[in-house]
This record gives C-alpha cells, structure tokens and sequence, in this order.
C-alpha cells in the first residue's frame, strides 16, 4: 500500500512571504503561512501547490546566461485569447521578460523571471481533441 503524499515546489528566496504574494495574485491562490515565517505556502483551487522558503544566502538564478542551464522553471497555462491580457497582469505584479533564443515571433509561449528571479513561462493550454 502506498502512503499518501502531497507535494509542493518549493522556491528558495530572500523574502518568502513578498514571493508568495506575487504568485498567489499570478495564480489567483491564497497565501497560508507555515511554522515560521521562513516557509510560505501559496494553495489554489485548480492544484496549484507552491512553497516560498526562506534562503539568507539566497542569490538569483542566472539563466539565460550561456554558462548555466535552466533547472528548473513553472510553466503557467493560459486559454488561448487570453496570452496578452495574462503578459499584463504578469508584469503588472513585478514579472520581467526573458529574452531567450526562442523568444521572438512566439506568442503561444513567453518566458519571465520572477521578483526573485526564478524563470516561469506563460503558455497557451493544449487543445484537447
């Protein structure tokens, strides 16, 4: 029998609770704070389950860099219609844009880092047929 789990991604940064707040306005999820203020959870209604975790030696990712490879990132779906309306709220809340090799002409999908510089995309949800 297998033991029930749950599972978050967890971003480390300098400031937990001021990440959580940017995707939790992005995602349109709620903050819920954990034992301490170094561990914030951000829990939405369609599965989104991330956590903030406070790193005081914390230094942003450097990607796109050549040098260094993308580990990781959160890719956000969006309806298709709705890509510039979702760029605006993405940037209105403090994401910026990352100019990638794959970047011009795209629109079904557009990279951005975070506040703390954690890379995420904005892409368009796949057709079901």
């Amino acid at each position: 029998m297998t033991v029930a789990k749950s599972t978050y991604l967890v971003l480390d940064c300098a400031e937990p609770a001021e990440l959580a707040e940017f995707y939790a306005a992005l995602l349109g999820a709620e903050v819920r704070l954990g034992i301490d203020s170094d561990f914030v959870e951000v829990v939405g209604h369609d599965g989104v389950h991330l956590a903030m975790r406070r790193d005081h030696g914390y230094a942003p990712p450097s990607w796109p860099r050549p040098e260094n490879s993308q580990q990781a990132h959160l890719r956000v779906l969006v309806e298709r219609g709705d890509m510039d309306e979702a760029e605006r709220e993405a940037v209105g809340l403090g994401a910026m844009p990352v100019e990638t090799k794959h970047s011009p002409g795209r629109q079904d999908e557009r990279v951005y880092s975070d506040p703390a510089g954690h890379s995420f995309t904005l892409a368009l949800k796949p057709t079901l047929r």
